[in-house]
Formats: C-alpha cells, sequence, structure tokens
C-alpha cells in the first residue's frame, strides 16, 4: 500500500455535489492498493499514520501523533498512486488492484484506522468520482509505502 498522508487543519470529500466524509484537524490520506497488500501492510500503515508525530506539541514542536492531539482521519481510495510513467506519456495503472481485492482491503484499513484511533475514520466511496478540498496544515505532506516500510 501507498499513501500520501497530508496533515491538515480540514478536509472533506465530496461526491455528486454532497460532502461524504469531513474532519477539522487531522490527517487526509489517499491510499493505493495492489494486489500483493495483506492484512500486515494494513496493520503496519495503520499503526504508522496513528501515531506518526507530525502535530505540534505546546512548544510548537512536532512531537505529537494525530491520536495525542484528538484529530480525525479522512481516508480516501487512489489508484493513481501506482501509477508507472515509465514508458510514454500515458500512465500505466496496471499494478493497482481491481475492486474485487481492492475494496475489501480498503473496508480492513478503515477499520483498523477506527480501532487505532479509537474513532470513526470518515471517508470517500471506492471507485467514485470524488472532490477533495482541504487546508494543508504547514505544509506538511509525508509519503509511505508499506512495501519498503518508509
Amino acid at each position: 500500500m501507498r499513501v500520501v498522508i497530508q496533515r491538515v487543519s480540514s478536509a472533506s470529500v465530496s461526491i455528486e455535489g454532497k460532502i461524504n466524509g469531513l474532519i477539522q484537524q487531522g490527517l487526509m490520506v489517499l491510499v493505493g492498493i495492489e494486489d500483493a497488500d495483506s492484512l500486515e501492510d494494513i496493520q503496519w500503515l495503520s499503526n504508522k499514520m496513528v501515531n506518526l508525530r507530525i502535530f505540534n506539541d505546546a512548544a510548537g514542536v512536532m512531537n505529537c501523533s494525530v491520536k495525542e492531539v484528538g484529530g480525525g482521519i479522512l481516508l480516501i481510495s487512489q489508484f493513481t498512486l501506482h501509477a508507472s510513467t515509465q514508458k510514454g506519456n500515458r500512465p500505466s495503472y496496471s499494478k493497482a488492484s481491481k475492486p474485487t481485492i481492492a475494496i475489501p482491503l480498503y473496508e480492513q484499513l478503515i477499520q483498523q484506522l477506527s480501532i487505532d484511533l479509537g474513532k470513526p475514520i470518515q471517508t470517500g466511496i471506492f471507485g467514485a468520482d470524488m472532490q477533495v478540498e482541504l487546508t494543508n496544515d504547514g505544509p506538511t505532506t509525508i509519503v509511505m509505502d508499506s512495501k519498503n516500510r518508509e
């Protein structure tokens, strides 16, 4: 799994003009899923995201996690994170999982994040045409990939 994590002061996702997910302070996370992903990837990423110390403490130092600050998580599926641009100008998405594999993994990630964070996770709808709005705080953006544990 590959994720792009943005520390936000607010974020939302809308589908057909209706807000589907909304958070204030927290993490807006785009997630790309590939066939090789497993429960182990889900558990590793969830733990990393919930405990990633990228929020300011009282001294203004990035030393607190989203869990510690009581923030939310908005999780949005995005198969284009696995785009390959090696050949030509049209990206290939062959590494991204098909919905039959990706949807159950996406739903497991939502459940694991909810358990680890201790509250419900806001989401988009898998495969929908979504409009995402956010105010990146910092800006702070982190990219992680569960396959190389970074």
